[in-house]
């Protein structure tokens, strides 16, 4: 009769395995630029920089099961990003901040955000930029160029030009024909909000074109 051995089985699986050498790669690469810093501030950035990209993977292997699957954005991504875009209108938005508002790699980013949002990431802030417009001269009686400057745009000049691109007219003939008949903003659905963009417009085609500027600027 066979006499069984006693062994103790290994119950790490391949994927904690790998997340305990890359957590201890990253005490080492931590305590290096710890060390590093009075003496060499310009190694412990680096250093730095290198333990933030690989903890930048890791988290976008492991949000993996969290996607819709289909290579997007995931649901708190989408929100974050919107609300990140929506809250910077008035200022320069980079495309390295929305990566690192939905912790993604440049790399990623780019690519997800239009499958998720069917445009560019310079696209959507554009648009953005055209709908708050639209509402402020709606309900508020700031001027065309504070309008301008609060939704991101170099001045009144831009807004105009922008404007007459997407929807055909000027904002002061759009806001001035709302004002003479007093109803409310509605789109050609009937519902309220801002106006369509016109499908042939040419700033509909170059924003339905996919930016690899590393930078969503409020200019031409």
């Amino acid at each position: 009769m066979e006499r069984s051995e006693n062994t103790t089985p290994d119950s790490s699986t391949p994927s904690e395995a790998q997340f305990d050498c890359l957590a201890s790669s990253l005490v080492q690469i931590l305590e290096t630029a710890k060390r590093d810093l009075e003496r060499d501030r310009v190694a412990a950035k680096a250093l730095l920089a290198t333990a933030s990209s690989i903890l930048q993977s890791e988290i976008e292997r492991r949000s993996g099961t969290s996607d819709s699957g289909t290579g997007g954005l995931a649901g708190w991504q989408i929100a974050r990003v919107r609300a990140f875009i929506d809250e910077n209108l008035h200022s320069t938005i980079h495309t390295k901040d929305l990566c690192a508002v939905a912790r993604r790699s440049a790399a990623h980013f780019a690519r997800s955000f239009k499958h998720t949002f069917g445009e560019s990431p310079h696209a959507y802030v554009m648009k953005r930029r055209l709908e708050t417009a639209c509402h402020l001269m709606m309900t508020s009686s700031e001027s065309l160029s504070q309008i301008a400057l609060t939704v991101g745009f170099s001045d009144q000049s831009h807004l105009c030009k922008r404007f007459k691109q997407a929807f055909g007219e000027s904002p002061s003939n759009w806001r001035r024909e709302r004002e003479n008949v007093g109803i409310p903003l509605r789109t050609n659905d009937g519902e309220t909000g801002p106006p369509k963009y016109r499908s042939g417009s040419r700033l509909v085609r170059n924003l339905q074109e996919d930016r690899s500027s590393p930078q969503l600027a409020s200019t031409d």
